[in-house]
């Protein structure tokens, strides 16, 4: 299909075109808005100034392309391959980039206002002068991205993995990095006012004139880190490991400080339990006596099993395709997760029901999209009988938060 194939044939009304071939494409400023392009080919395409309005791009490939100036809003770009195309100045505000490869792009002045870049590839990407305040950049993989006069305030970068990085001056105001690796970081100058680094690992980071006040550094591990002049005021260091190696204590009423515990005094300790009841409607509703998930003593979080119920259909899916099922199985678990402030990084444990193990390798290429061989949960597999409204697979899971 060439490029004014395409625009007399969108012109007539007619908005799908999955799998379309339209490599180097002359689409220059064309009017796209609500088109179909799953799957479709667009390396090295022109788009700039092009209008893809609440487009489907889901892994389209568009390796190379020109997208300079174009309006990408609330586009679905989940998984695309955007690797070295140029997206200086696109509107990607609320778009859906989840998944999706963005290594050695320009986004220079792009805007990502409230973007799902979840578990996305940015390796080398320029970033420079983006607006990406509120976007959720969970999980991606950010090594050698240059953030430069960023807007990243409100965003979500939790479980990122950025030892070494050079972010000095960086504005990381009201920004999740619980969990962040963060290791050797130069932060120096740092505006972190009122961010989440709850567990982040900031061992040997350089924090000189950083601004942590309101931070939240709970169980935060800061051993061998550069603090000269930095501003803690109001910030919380609960069980937190200081840059000296001692773990901080919370003040008693006398105003003394406790002495830290030993590991036997830890372990002969009566925990109580807590208990927190997971709801969200991007899941299925539960249908018997059971919750969506449930987070114990306020760090495990155990996922009811989920099966291949679309929320939108309120119905089973894909009934004779165990792939496809299990893509739905997984959304579910991500949806809950989420809702409770988890990401995949955070589970520890997996059970996956198969009506039959035959289908064991189907499912197994999809479920290794959202784990690194190397941190993988533990898991279990089992055939069975039967499971409820006949589905081909069940997954249940277990996350430490």
């Amino acid at each position: 299909m060439t490029a004014e194939e395409l625009l007399e044939i969108y012109a007539e009304g007619e908005r799908n075109f999955p799998k379309a071939q339209l490599n180097g494409a002359d689409l220059k400023g064309a009017d796209l808005r609500g088109t179909n392009l799953q799957g479709a080919t667009l390396s090295g395409a022109n788009l700039t100034g092009a209008d893809l309005t609440g487009a489907n791009l889901t892994k389209a490939y568009l390796q190379s392309a020109n997208l300079t100036g174009a309006s990408l809003t609330s586009a679905n770009l989940s998984k695309a391959n955007l690797t070295s195309s140029n997206l200086t100045n696109a509107n990607l505000d609320k778009a859906n980039l989840s998944g999706a490869n963005l290594s050695v792009t320009n986004l220079s002045g792009a805007s990502l206002f409230q973007a799902d870049l979840n578990r996305a590839n940015l390796i080398n990407a320029n970033l420079t002068g983006a607006n990406l305040s509120q976007a959720d950049l969970t999980a991606t993989i950010l090594s050698g991205v240059k953030f430069l006069e960023a807007n990243l305030n409100g965003c979500k970068l939790r479980a990122v993995n950025l030892p070494g990085s050079n972010l000095s001056g960086i504005k990381f105001i009201d920004v999740d990095l619980s969990v962040a690796n963060l290791t050797g970081a130069n932060l120096q100058k740092a505006s972190l006012q009122g961010s989440n680094l709850e567990m982040a690992n900031l061992q040997g980071a350089n924090l000189m004139g950083a601004d942590l006040s309101r931070a939240s550094l709970k169980r935060a591990d800061l051993t061998g880190a550069i603090i000269y002049g930095w501003n803690i005021e109001n910030a919380d260091f609960t069980g937190a490991t200081m840059p000296d190696g001692e773990l901080n204590q919370p003040e008693t009423s006398d105003g003394e400080l406790n002495q830290p515990e030993t590991s036997e005094k830890i372990s002969q300790k009566v925990i109580s339990m807590t208990r927190k009841i997971i709801r969200t409607e991007k899941a299925p509703a539960p249908v018997g006596p059971y919750n969506q998930a449930i987070a114990a003593t306020g760090t495990m979080l155990f996922v009811a099993g989920q099966i291949a119920i679309d929320i939108r259909l309120n119905d089973i899916v894909y009934t004779d395709d165990v792939a496809k099922q299990t893509e739905q199985v997984m959304a579910n678990l991500e949806a809950i997760l989420t809702e409770a402030g988890a990401t995949w990084l955070d589970v520890v444990k997996t059970t996956v029901f198969l009506k039959d193990m035959n289908d064991f390798a189907a499912v197994n290429a999809v479920y290794a999209k959202y784990f690194d061989a190397e941190t993988a949960p533990a898991r279990a597999c089992v055939e069975v009988s039967r499971l409820p409204k006949d589905v081909l697979v069940e997954i249940d899971c277990i996350a430490v938060i």
